[in-house]
């Protein structure tokens, strides 16, 4: 079998309906599976899979009520295990520059917090976070991969706390120059 890539993505929440407004409403990724699942053992699952395009999609499942399953736990994965929100995060393709500069641009008309542009030399990126604090990302790659890109290297330097987005992105490439689009 020849792999084609993931079918979705999993992820858990507290409160699917500002999770729904905000990946359909906001993030504009239709729900085209909806469902809920009664526990036997007590409880249910109510489960929601947002098309992110190219047959790939998101999913997210909030469950109340089962014995065994905290009532409130830290859905944005990377802080409940001590970890800087860029260590678990999401890429959503962009397509290309134009379309990453008007997704910034719409996100920010939406009251959402979007970081600047930021430039890894072959991807330009924009991160933010969604309702459950998790770290998301819009990306577009900006050239082809080549055989020095599958060396590791130094490629630039950031702050941990620019990059967790608790304070301006800080990004430098490795020969000191701002990889930081305002």
């Amino acid at each position: 079998m020849n792999s084609k890539g993931f079918s979705h993505v999993g992820m858990a929440t507290l409160d699917l309906d500002k999770t729904r407004e905000f990946y359909e409403g906001v993030l504009g990724f239709p729900a085209v599976r909806c469902d809920w699942i009664d526990l036997t053992d007590g409880g249910k699952i109510r489960h929601i899979f947002f098309d992110t395009g190219r047959d790939q999609l998101l999913a997210f499942m909030e469950i109340t009520g089962a014995p065994t399953v905290p009532k409130e736990f830290d859905a944005s994965i990377n802080k409940a295990l001590g970890l800087p929100t860029i260590a678990f995060h999401y890429a959503f393709e962009a397509g290309n520059l134009a379309s990453l500069e008007q997704k910034r641009s719409e996100l920010l008309a939406k009251g959402v917090k979007v970081s600047p542009i930021v430039d890894h030399d072959w991807a330009k990126s924009i991160y933010f976070k969604d309702p459950n604090g998790i770290q998301l990302e819009f990306c577009a790659i900006t050239r082809s991969f080549n055989a020095d890109d599958a060396v590791m290297q130094k490629r630039f330097e950031a702050s941990l706390k620019g990059l967790n987005m608790e304070d301006d992105v800080d990004v430098k490439n490795a020969d000191g120059t701002s990889a930081v689009e305002r």
